[in-house]
């Protein structure tokens, strides 16, 4: 294809046109699933030149090159007949596919893929202009296939702007710093939780990729992430990123990881190291927390993936963790024991406090990275507060955040010192001793000099839920104190 940059605006310009399709989400999803097809094919291609004897899971009529490829004979598929094929064949088919525990990951994949995936566009012949499009992508050129990865990250930032699943991208800046902080090494194994489209493990295997030196080097990477996405369409748009990353073998689950009781995981089931920015703000309903002891057992979404993490994080392995400032500063019960079995199993050695609107325009709550080890309990906790770029006000669609701002928090991570600016510490080191005092209340080296910001009122809301459930267990808490300080019984009275 001759101009690559304007692949996703010629997309757009085509299906815009199609009663169908409502909105940017729609938009992309119907996207995705042709995508899907167009790579799974190249890979297919090459397993069939490696074995003689591959046989695709996909029935030949099904096949991408059967039935999407024109090659301009006037005999492809178009208008009500292409429209009739793909609602009334295609998606049947692939949607219920013969698989079970013995079927091939790199063939399960396409049933899991097509699961929940949908077709909305009600006009056949901008259907063949789209997927002629999207077959002019030439995969077998390397330049081009390499071009074609730059291209998938701009329609994995559409999802940005197209409503809810808005949740499902984290900056690549961000995933690439906490990459390059964990320093992955040949042989380890990567794993995140709530993967969405595999930010953070494209950005491992970026920084992994660099230290391939032998067949055996390759054969490691080629084993070393795993991922699991509840929801359907991250899982797809994950899948295909990671075969256009040359993972033939994607160990990708369209599963809900908090669906299996804590308890039960063994050494089988835990990883070298972590990598996640798992779903906040989300409440989950009381069979969820069943599967949690009791103490750890909260209602935030955050919390509850805070605990899978610590419970199939690896003896001597390390995590890097994305967490709201709720998080932080909560002192609930359930919060608080959370962070208890953090600092008293693991060493919890720095937080970096990164600068509001980092996930513009999807959400403006404030985040923080934590980067913990399982080796010991933990000393003291380093706490870097990361400012605002000069010349910025706020991070934007257009003016997003992006790795070079991260280079402050990297000069200071090998040097580290405590910085006071103004009076207000930007750089500091607390002992668990003072962490524990604090009631395991971490908001530290924070932002001064709060800006005005007008929320949307669902986050306005959720932001003053968590401050007002923070200093009810705050009250609750001194209450107690009070109390059993002047022993006094409460229901004499």
């Amino acid at each position: 294809m001759s101009n690559l940059s304007g692949f996703v605006k010629r997309l757009r310009d085509i299906m815009r046109n199609d009663a169908g399709i409502n909105g940017d989400a729609q938009r992309i999803e119907q996207i995705a699933w042709m995508l899907f097809l167009k790579v799974y094919d190249v890979k297919e291609q090459d397993w069939e030149w490696d074995d003689e004897n591959y046989v695709s899971i996909i029935p030949e009529e099904c096949r991408w090159q059967n039935w999407a490829v024109d090659d301009h004979t006037g005999i492809a598929m178009t208008g009500d007949k292409l429209l009739k094929f793909v609602n009334n064949t295609l998606f049947p088919t692939l949607k219920t596919l013969p698989v079970d525990v013995s079927t091939p990951i790199k063939k399960a994949i396409v049933q899991t893929t097509f699961a929940d995936a949908n077709q909305y566009m009600k006009d056949g012949v901008l259907l063949r202009q789209v997927i002629n499009v999207i077959d002019d992508l030439d995969f077998g050129d390397y330049e081009e296939s390499h071009a074609f990865g730059e291209i998938y990250e701009t329609i994995l930032k559409e999802l940005q702007s197209a409503g809810s699943s808005g949740e499902f991208y984290t900056p690549r800046a961000v995933t690439d710093f906490m990459a390059k902080m964990i320093n992955p090494q040949i042989g380890e194994q990567v794993a995140d939780f709530a993967c969405g489209t595999g930010g953070f493990l494209t950005s491992w295997l970026k920084e992994l990729s660099a230290k391939i030196e032998t067949t055996e080097d390759q054969a490691a990477y080629d084993a070393s992430i795993y991922g699991i996405e509840k929801k359907q369409f991250p899982y797809m748009l994950c899948i295909t990123n990671m075969l256009l990353h040359g993972i033939d073998v994607p160990k990708i689950y369209h599963d809900n990881s908090l669906l299996k009781d804590v308890l039960d995981y063994t050494q089988d089931d835990q990883f070298d190291v972590i990598l996640m920015n798992p779903p906040y703000g989300g409440n989950e309903k009381t069979e969820v927390k069943n599967h949690f002891p009791t103490d750890l057992a909260s209602s935030e979404t955050a919390d509850l993936f805070m605990s899978v993490i610590m419970y199939r994080l690896k003896k001597d392995g390390r995590a890097a963790v994305i967490l709201p400032d709720g998080f932080l500063f909560g002192t609930d019960n359930a919060k608080v024991a959370i962070k208890k079995k953090l600092f008293s199993e693991f060493d919890l050695h720095t937080v970096i406090r990164m600068p509001h609107s980092v996930f513009a325009p999807y959400t403006s709550i404030t985040t923080n990275i934590l980067f913990f080890d399982h080796t010991k309990p933990t000393e003291e906790t380093w706490f870097y507060r990361l400012d605002m770029p000069e010349g910025y006000k706020n991070f934007s669609k257009t003016k997003p955040m992006e790795l070079k701002h991260f280079t402050p928090a990297m000069d200071w991570w090998n040097n580290r010192e405590e910085i006071n600016v103004d009076g207000f510490d930007k750089a500091k080191k607390y002992t668990a001793e003072e962490i524990a005092a604090r009631n395991y209340n971490i908001d530290l080296c924070g932002y001064p000099h709060e800006e005005e910001e007008i929320l949307p009122p669902k986050e306005l809301i959720q932001q003053y839920q968590e401050k007002r459930a923070s200093l009810n267990a705050d009250i609750d808490r001194i209450l107690a104190q009070i109390i059993e300080i002047l022993g006094i019984d409460l229901e004499e009275e």
